[in-house]
């Protein structure tokens, strides 16, 4: 078999080692992939990491496409730490070192983790789509339909709607290419993996509000034009992180004619189309444990004063935390000059942070 030689960045080179073995939301591996990898051309989509075969085809037959997603995966993963900033899990399963061969098994095993995150992978793809439809960074879409009901009298329907429809049927192809595969894992993970990106996409479906823009004599607001937009993905991965904290354990057992996810401990239910689920029990993440995918809390920083989950009590797992100051410098004594500048000065405060044993 004749073996064309690509040039490829030397991180990208990495990056392709790296994920050639892990779970089936490998194509997140494209958060690492260069700024400077523009894909014009259909040799390029070899050279993107943790793409499967059906991947690889749609990116050969969307190469406009493919900077959109590789966007999407570098926000699952800012947004997915963002979320989890304040918890012992702070998705770090998904920022792993260069030198590790996989995921780390917490997103393997079917934890309510990768429950969450298949969530927002799901729901981030098709909302990155549905706002580049929007933006013009994609020429095969445009605005989402106007909606057909009348709007109320003072408002009327124009701007340029986010194209969900267009994002939905992308992300989703493209999301869900990996479970859909005959080695994709065991029945029970595909099941479940499949019904927790739905659940993202249904968020995001849910996550589609009218946005307003004013028009009338000196800002009087007689007429307002409007359009359907997605919310922020921090507000989508709260309220998924919601579902995250509620989810509920399954089993895969024969239900009819077929082995289906039922409640682990209500039986008499299905699996309701909103919820999240998950099928393994988590570590409490407390300690370091690599063959449980725990990075453990320590040296993270912890609040004092909090009571919730963030608290150095529950962050710290009762090993306790050492203080240490920090020299933090602001902006102050600003003053307002005519017409039409501010100037201010800089003051220095020092500030008392705590991090775990």
């Amino acid at each position: 078999m004749k073996r064309t030689c690509l040039r490829l960045p030397v991180c990208l080179v990495t990056s392709v080692l790296l994920f050639q073995v892990c779970s089936s939301i490998k194509w997140l591996a494209l958060s690492h992939t260069p700024g400077s990898l523009h894909i014009n051309q259909t040799q390029h989509c070899k050279l993107l990491p943790g793409l499967v075969s059906s991947q690889a085809q749609l990116c050969r037959s969307n190469l406009e496409l493919m900077q959109t997603i590789i966007a999407a995966a570098r926000e699952v993963k800012k947004t997915c730490q963002k979320t989890f900033a304040d918890m012992r899990w702070n998705c770090s399963s998904i920022d792993i070192p260069r030198d590790s061969p996989r995921y780390r098994p917490d997103l393997d095993r079917g934890t309510r983790e990768s429950a969450f995150l298949y969530a927002l992978s799901a729901a981030a793809i098709s909302h990155t789509i549905a706002q580049a439809c929007t933006s013009g960074d994609l020429r095969l879409c445009s605005c989402g339909p106007i909606p057909g009901e009348i709007p109320e009298p003072g408002y009327r329907w124009g701007g340029c709607a986010d194209n969900i429809h267009y994002g939905l049927v992308m992300g989703s192809k493209f999301s869900d290419a990996p479970m859909k595969m005959k080695k994709a894992g065991s029945h029970a993970n595909k099941l479940m993996h499949l019904h927790n990106s739905e659940v993202g996409r249904q968020a995001l479906r849910d996550a589609l509000v009218m946005k307003c823009k004013c028009h009338g004599v000196s800002g009087s607001c007689s007429i307002r034009t409007c359009w359907r937009g997605l919310q922020d993905l921090k507000d989508i991965a709260m309220d998924l992180k919601t579902k995250y904290l509620s989810a509920t354990k399954v089993v895969h057992r024969p239900m009819g004619t077929r082995k289906q996810l039922v409640p682990k401990d209500i039986d008499i239910r299905p699996v309701r189309e909103n919820e999240l689920v998950y099928l393994q029990s988590s570590p409490d993440f407390c300690s370091k444990n690599d063959k449980l995918g725990s990075v453990g809390t320590q040296d993270r920083q912890c609040n004092k004063t909090s009571i919730g989950s963030d608290s150095c009590d529950l962050m710290c797992c009762g090993r306790g935390y050492n203080p240490y100051t920090e020299k933090l410098v602001e902006r102050c004594h600003c003053k307002y000059h005519w017409c039409c500048y501010v100037t201010c000065k800089k003051c220095e405060r020092i500030v008392e942070r705590y991090v775990c044993k």
